[in-house]
């Protein structure tokens, strides 16, 4: 495949990828997949649910047929869209790689048992019942409306932020059902042999205690296992508050930190400048795609005549646009700040030579504009009033936070 090929498919598989995304909503053609994918998994839910009733299978079974046949095939189409573009969804990972994360993503396994036990018995007849059953597999796919709701976002993002908090109390409640279970079964087993029979009796009745269900179809009889049921029955309402008090404090963080920093998936340090193009710029009169951005910059927004435009690659920048590029702030302990200072007549740097300047070992200046001319400044070089001073400094990033 030649250069040109490649490029071609790339652009393909970027547009695909864009069309099967969900939340694109400057997209179009991403909405209208949005809202017919939406769709197609309302119907298919409702068909099988409204198949279950005898009455309505009766009159319109083959209605319920034809809709599950339509969106199923429509679930095999996406998943091969997906495929197709999975290397775009992981661009860090070679295609195969990419292709096979995807796979085995729980995302892609949904996507794979949401239409596959639908064409399995045409191929095995003899496990049809069994194949049924992954169809309601299916229902998981409702977690992709997930993308377009904070709300909805925030209680995977609760539950991913806190699950080492989460696992350690879930690891304290099996321990306390182990130890009360065989406790149990010590204490009542030759009161009530055929009740507690083994330590998987005492199990059952531990989880049924613990979780606060209390089924009643098991229960000590003996002094002894009736008053360390009450210890249990308290300790488990303790040990039952312990992950909800987990799962509360997240919600509490999570929206503390979403009102902090508005729509950001992570808090990262950006920075912006804006640039106002001129008919001789390179830039002018090509597209965003075509210009040759250095790794970590790109371009935020592009205002034209008051409006913004978003800055998709196929967007060409006009004389007069002001192009809005967003960076990066370099991982590490400093900071890189440039700064314009205009000197005034009582400024204490009028009429010094750069050389003489008490400046931090950090700081430096890079350019002096004066009048309409650029001077390099050099360490002879005399500042006058009216002059523009740039400063290229280096700083904690403690104390631009104390600032």
């Amino acid at each position: 495949m030649n250069k040109k090929n490649r490029r071609s498919l790339a652009l393909l598989r970027q547009r695909v990828f864009r069309m099967v995304s969900i939340g694109v909503l400057d997209d179009p053609i991403s909405r209208g997949y949005d809202v017919i994918s939406s769709l197609a998994l309302i119907l298919n839910l409702t068909a099988a649910i409204c198949s279950t009733f005898a009455g309505l299978e009766a009159k319109y079974g083959t209605l319920f047929r034809t809709i599950e046949s339509v969106t199923v095939f429509f679930f095999a189409v996406d998943y091969a869209l997906r495929l197709f573009t999975a290397n775009n969804l992981y661009p860090d990972l070679p295609e195969g790689q990419s292709l096979l994360r995807y796979i085995f993503s729980f995302a892609g396994i949904v996507d794979l048992l949401s239409f596959l036990p639908h064409y399995l018995p045409f191929f095995f007849p003899a496990g049809a019942v069994v194949f049924r059953l992954f169809r309601v597999v299916r229902i998981f796919r409702l977690f992709r409306i997930n993308a377009y709701y904070d709300s909805l976002n925030v209680i995977t993002e609760v539950i991913a932020g806190k699950k080492q908090q989460l696992l350690s109390s879930v690891f304290i409640i099996a321990v306390l059902m182990l130890a009360s279970s065989l406790c149990m079964y010590s204490l009542e087993h030759e009161a009530q042999p055929e009740v507690f029979a083994n330590a998987f009796s005492g199990i059952w009745w531990s989880v049924s205690t613990l979780l606060t269900v209390g089924y009643g179809d098991i229960y000590p009889i003996t002094p002894m296992g009736k008053a360390v049921s009450i210890v249990i029955t308290f300790l488990g309402v303790l040990m039952v508050a312990i992950p909800t008090g987990i799962i509360s404090a997240g919600f509490v963080e999570q929206y503390s930190r979403l009102k902090r920093v508005g729509d950001y998936a992570t808090e990262r340090d950006l920075d912006f400048v804006a640039v106002e193009l001129a008919a001789r710029d390179p830039w002018s009169g090509k597209c965003i795609k075509d210009l040759l951005l250095p790794r970590g910059l790109l371009i935020a927004a592009v205002r034209r005549e008051g409006e913004l435009v978003v800055p998709r690659g196929d967007v060409v920048l006009k004389p007069g646009d002001r192009v809005v590029l967003c960076a990066e702030t370099p991982k590490g302990e400093s900071f890189i700040s440039l700064r314009e200072i205009v000197l005034g007549r009582d400024h204490e740097w009028n009429g010094c030579a750069i050389r003489d300047l008490d400046l931090s070992r950090q700081t430096y200046i890079v350019m002096v504009r004066r009048g309409g001319t650029m001077l390099v400044p050099r360490g002879s070089t005399k500042l006058l009033a009216g002059d523009t001073v740039l400063l290229y400094s280096k700083e904690k990033r403690e104390t631009l936070q104390k600032v």
